[in-house]
């Protein structure tokens, strides 16, 4: 164990380390991908809009796939509504719709509107809710999409959430996370979504 005067000497060390670092760092727009199995992926992406609006910034949502209802979250972040712009453009889920054209045609409408935002140098943060889960049903084109993020304002930053990322977004994102399914109630205990947990 270290003595007090070791633990200070370590930490200015570790103080000056990290300082040559970040003098080092620069900023900039990112791309950022949260996918995976597991749950937390739109929480996530919603804790950014959080911080981003506390900031005094300007934030777009939009989701993909879903839009059936109207999520807790949307009527929370109401209350900056002259910071977000929020837009539900799925029906729910492709086992409710059934209609792999509709579900097709509403992910390119959603597609042109987030384009609006991507190109918006006043947007700092745009969400792109279960975007992934359009791209691996084929519902958006891979190589327009990457196009539209590589064009994007240079400091803006776009979240791109929704399980099975194909691997050239994976490629094409600053920072990717992976939530990691270990136990789910749903499939463990037959436990269903319930309010302010899942949505």
């Amino acid at each position: 164990m270290l003595t007090p005067e070791q633990y200070r000497q370590k930490m200015q060390q570790r103080q000056r380390v990290q300082a040559e670092r970040l003098a080092q760092c620069t900023e900039k727009g990112l791309v950022i991908v949260h996918t995976g199995e597991g749950k937390g992926k739109t929480t996530a992406a919603l804790g950014m809009v959080l911080r981003s609006l506390g900031h005094g910034y300007r934030v777009a949502v939009v989701q993909f796939i879903k839009g059936a209802w109207c999520p807790a979250e949307r009527r929370v972040l109401e209350h900056w509504s002259e910071q977000i712009v929020w837009h539900a453009l799925g029906e729910g889920f492709t086992w409710d719709t059934q209609d792999r054209e509709r579900d097709r045609q509403c992910a390119q409408h959603a597609w042109e509107v987030a384009g609006n935002y991507l190109k918006n140098p006043d947007y700092y943060l745009t969400v792109l809710d279960e975007v992934n889960v359009a791209l691996k049903l084929g519902y958006l084109d891979i190589h327009q999409v990457l196009a539209d993020l590589a064009a994007k304002p240079p400091h803006t930053h776009v979240v791109l959430t929704g399980r099975g990322a194909p691997p050239e977004l994976i490629d094409h994102a600053d920072l990717v996370t992976e939530m990691t399914l270990r136990k789910h109630p749903f499939r463990s205990q037959g436990v269903k979504a319930q309010a302010g947990i899942e949505y």
